[in-house]
């Protein structure tokens, strides 16, 4: 985003506009804290604002600042249309094509706000009038802190604004471990600190509330958990039956792909669950160093992401889609074990 759009952008928001933000189906950490913290800055400036999420999202979500405001549009269709149909300027955070938005798509489509995105993943589409897209930032959180800051406007960035920006850096950056935690990233966070983010309470609200049922799952997909030493890999699966029995919520399975990364001299860990609801087996994929799961993803699953880290699908059975997975390691076998 050069200095002109961003001078575009500071006269844009010179006088009050009615603005939707808009994070991606199924929203983590990242997209949530990043809408919302967004919406709290452009509600200082006198916008009225509306964060309208594609469908629900996990509970341990659910106590961040200014959630409660948030629309979802599988629940209030008519009034997120309406929403949307009567925005000025529509931002669009953490997902760079609207099909990633599901069943919002077509009304999006339809809208003739100014579009806006702010993302941090690969191959951006061309929808938008302004584009802020970097892959090397590690969370889309971390952008919405540089995009304030690039308006001149830091000092406007409240404890609940920076409270949302630190969830999304901190859990998208595996709690600050992945290689795109850099040290600017931990200026950042230091920043938020500074102006009233509260680190404790923030990794206790995100990790340390577990239910007996979540825990026990955890102890299923541990039991699950495959390893295959000649390609570096530990894949996790876990069937719609035993998320039944487990009486799952939508993220009880957060960071259990990384369970298999976790082993010594692993490099690459998959996880694939059941979802007979929307007929699709969900997969993520992780990986250390220079294997790209982005690749891997988006060639064989109908997904993509980060290098390091990826998303797809797949329309087979859960034992169909885990054989399609082992029989293409082979053709990564040199760049996982060289």
């Amino acid at each position: 985003m050069n200095t002109q759009e961003i001078n575009e952008i500071k006269e844009l928001l010179s006088t009050p506009k009615n603005i939707v933000i808009v994070p991606h189906k199924n929203p983590d950490g990242d997209a949530i804290g990043s809408t919302l913290a967004l919406s709290h800055y452009l509600t200082a400036l006198g916008h009225q604002t509306s964060v309208i999420s594609p469908n629900e999202y996990p509970g341990f979500l659910k106590w961040i600042p200014g959630e409660d405001t948030i629309i979802k549009y599988n629940e209030s269709t008519s009034t997120a249309k309406s929403k949307i149909e009567n925005a000025e300027i529509i931002f669009t955070l953490d997902f760079n094509h609207l099909s990633r938005i599901g069943d919002m798509e077509e009304s999006l489509s339809k809208a003739e706000a100014t579009f806006i995105m702010i993302d941090h993943h690969q191959q951006p589409d061309d929808y938008a009038k302004y584009t802020y897209s970097d892959t090397s930032m590690s969370s889309t959180c971390q952008m919405v802190y540089h995009f304030i800051e690039k308006l001149d406007d830091l000092k406007k960035i409240s404890p609940e604004i920076a409270t949302c920006i630190y969830v999304g850096i901190m859990t998208d950056t595996g709690s600050f471990r992945f290689r795109s935690t850099t040290s600017v990233t931990h200026r950042v966070v230091s920043d938020l600190i500074d102006r009233g983010a509260d680190n404790t309470a923030i990794h206790e609200n995100i990790y340390d509330t577990n239910t007996l049922s979540r825990l026990q799952l955890k102890g299923v997909a541990l039991n699950n958990l495959k390893v295959l030493p000649e390609y570096k890999t530990a894949y996790i699966s876990l069937s719609q039956k035993e998320l039944d029995d487990h009486n799952f919520r939508k993220g009880d399975t957060e960071g259990f792909v990384n369970l298999g990364l976790s082993i010594e001299g692993i490099k690459f860990a998959v996880i694939f669950i059941e979802n007979k609801g929307e007929g699709i087996i969900k997969i993520s994929l992780r990986s250390k160093g220079d294997f790209s799961v982005n690749e891997v993803s988006r060639k064989h699953f109908e997904g993509g992401g980060h290098h390091n880290a990826a998303g797809g699908k797949s329309n087979l059975s859960l034992q169909d889609t885990i054989e399609k997975f082992i029989s293409i390691l082979p053709s990564y076998k040199n760049v996982l074990n060289p």
